[in-house]
């Protein structure tokens, strides 16, 4: 004969109701905003109200809710939110993990994410009516003339690079040091006025001071190089205009590739689902993003070249590919590896330099052995293309989370 079920009752002869782990207790929120506020010295009610109170007050002290005190803590991020991948990445951007949702009694930090925009009040029960906002990858602004900027580089250099083949003795100086400032003029204008514009407070400090070391060594360090092998150097040494022009020229496809993964990263935003969905989904972005670059860059490299009469080697699309995967990542608020790269970058330049003008010295031969057997059109190339490989497996882990697209981060000016 089997024993009848029993079901427990509280002191207000109401049946309980079991509530799994992890999930949230509706009645215990209930309670919370209808229970009274305890008077300072309440009388002692007899009967089934005081069991009622009684129990009231006890759902009161033990409804502890952590998944509350977070979104109290992230409220604003919460209420703007448009979908949970957005509050995902917010709370990644903030160093939730996997391993801090586990405490929050969820799988990941998506799983966390959704809860949370599930029970963030929004238009009536919020009190007032809010709009939702138009998602992101539409709301960017697109400056009409963009593209005519990110061009200004390359054809102020190229009338500087003609004007210096036309000059000769002081008037070549001049006109060296002229069309120098010019470049940089249009260059900065190219960088603070389209896809590649970084807010002053994310330029690491050391970043423009290695970026200009690279370019002179671009211009005259391989000269500077030979020279040194060869016992010199005697008079000025070869300046390689090829190279730097086709840097200049570079700055265009650059521009388009940084603002082709930024509107793919706010589409990604819209339509995935997950963190690891949308990492997964945009490593081979960039990955495809940089490669059109490198292809770009080598193409207008070897043109230079070619128009001017000079050998380019791959030491100036390999400092292209460097440099824009430093900026990309200051763009995104991701530049402290970068300027660290850069400054070894830097470093293996001036150690070859130094090795070069070392060896001629007494007994220290042996000092440019590695420069003479590298050669000296390949140092820049060995150097930067190191540096690439370095940030791009850097940029594959940082610039492909959700926290990095989710901000104002690759919206044009």
């Amino acid at each position: 004969m089997s024993k009848p079920r029993t079901t427990r009752w509280d002191s207000a002869d109401t049946p309980v109701t079991p509530v799994s782990p992890g999930s949230w207790d509706t009645r215990s929120e209930e309670l919370l905003s209808a229970a009274p506020a305890a008077p300072a010295a309440p009388a002692a009610p007899a009967g089934p109200a005081a069991a009622a109170t009684t129990g009231k007050v006890r759902k009161r002290r033990g409804g502890v809710d952590p998944v509350k005190a977070l979104m109290h803590r992230h409220r604003e991020l919460c209420q703007r939110a448009v979908d949970p991948l957005e509050i995902a990445a917010g709370l990644e951007a903030h160093g939730v993990t996997d391993r801090t949702a586990a405490r929050f009694r969820h799988r990941d930090v998506f799983s966390l994410a959704e809860e949370m925009y599930a029970r963030m009040p929004r238009g009536a029960e919020a009190g007032s009516v809010v709009a939702p906002p138009v998602p992101p990858a539409v709301t960017v602004p697109v400056p009409a003339g963009w593209g005519a900027v990110a061009m200004l580089p390359g054809a102020v250099c190229a009338a500087a690079v003609a004007g210096l083949e036309l000059t000769a003795g002081r008037g070549r100086l001049a006109a060296l040091v002229i069309g120098a400032l010019a470049v940089a003029a249009a260059l900065r204008l190219a960088l603070r006025y389209g896809p590649l514009y970084t807010p002053a407070g994310r330029v690491q400090r050391g970043t423009r001071a290695y970026t200009c070391w690279l370019l002179a060594y671009a211009l005259l360090g391989e000269g500077l190089l030979r020279g040194a092998l060869a016992g010199g150097p005697d008079g000025p040494w070869h300046l390689d205009t090829a190279a730097l022009m086709g840097l200049a020229l570079a700055v265009a496809p650059a521009a388009w590739c940084a603002r082709l993964l930024a509107l793919r990263g706010r589409r990604r935003l819209a339509v995935c689902r997950g963190l690891e969905e949308f990492a997964a989904g945009m490593r081979p972005v960039l990955i495809g993003v940089v490669g059109l670059f490198a292809v770009a860059a080598v193409g207008l490299v070897v043109l230079a070249g070619r128009v001017l009469g000079q050998p380019v080697g791959s030491g100036a699309a390999a400092l292209g590919v460097l440099l824009l995967l430093v900026r990309l990542l200051n763009v995104y608020g991701r530049g402290t590896a970068a300027s660290l790269v850069l400054g070894c970058v830097c470093a293996l330049e001036a150690l070859a330099l130094t090795c070069a003008f070392g060896g001629r010295l007494p007994g220290c031969g042996f000092l440019a052995a590695p420069v003479d057997l590298i050669g000296p059109a390949a140092v820049q190339g060995v150097a930067c293309g190191l540096g690439a490989v370095i940030l791009l497996g850097h940029a594959a882990r940082t610039l492909t989370r959700a926290s990095a697209h989710a901000g104002s981060a690759g919206e044009t000016r």
